[in-house]
């Protein structure tokens, strides 16, 4: 718990993978992908209980030798290419006992994600009294420089300008959620259905810590990174 408030983290693993087939129980740096967020979830000093949401037997198997309850198996609905974490999440409320008064969604796919990023961002989200939190991280780029491609070849730019700035420094700041912390009130999660409201915070990770395995290369990245 945290300031009396109680925590509920849900940790979503779908069984199929296109980008990179079985990769939520992949070896990462010796261990499965999902084995680096079951641990940084039992680390944590505010969390009060941490389940897995899979479709997957096999995925659920590696997370219980973790030490990860797996209370129910997910509907097949709820684990395509399509399916929808807002989906999975209010899945789970439905489904578990207990009255939560934080829900915290932990993706595998980021595993340089460390325990002190989780408790930290809790703090802040119960110090600010706020109804979401979304981690990101600063992007490499700034919007400026980012264009689309016409059908005839042609670049354009994705934010309207009528001077482009080439000069990076001269650039607000832009930041991209990195897929590692999604935090909400229970309650304020049943309204809006999502953790994306008008009043979301941002919790702000280095990108060191910031890979979010979606490919190969992605994948490769992240071990180096995790040295």
């Amino acid at each position: 718990m945290i300031r009396d408030k109680s925590v509920l983290a849900v940790i979503p693993a779908r069984g199929g993978s296109k980008g990179l087939p079985n990769k939520n129980i992949l070896d990462f740096a010796g261990k499965p992908l999902i084995a680096w967020s079951i641990e940084a979830a039992s680390g944590s000093k505010y969390i009060d209980r941490f389940i897995l949401s899979t479709d997957s037997q096999e995925i659920a198997n590696v997370a219980k030798q973790y030490n990860c309850e797996v209370p129910f198996i997910r509907p097949r609905k709820l684990a395509t290419d399509d399916a929808n974490g807002n989906d999975v999440m209010l899945h789970v409320i439905e489904l578990i006992d207990g009255n939560y008064d934080i829900l915290l969604f932990l993706q595998p796919t980021s595993p340089l994600r460390i325990t002190d990023d989780i408790d930290h961002a809790l703090e802040v989200m119960v110090h600010e009294k706020a109804s979401a939190l979304v981690s990101v991280c600063k992007s490499s780029k700034p919007l400026h420089w980012h264009h689309t491609i016409e059908n005839d070849g042609t670049l354009k730019p994705v934010y309207p300008h009528n001077v482009i700035a080439t000069n990076r420094q001269d650039q607000a700041p832009t930041y991209i959620p990195n897929g590692a912390l999604y935090i909400a009130s229970t309650n304020d999660f049943k309204d809006a259905k999502t953790f994306y409201t008008d009043s979301t915070l941002a919790y702000i990770m280095p990108p060191e810590r910031s890979v979010d395995i979606d490919s190969l290369i992605d994948f490769y990245t992240a071990e180096a990174l995790i040295g």
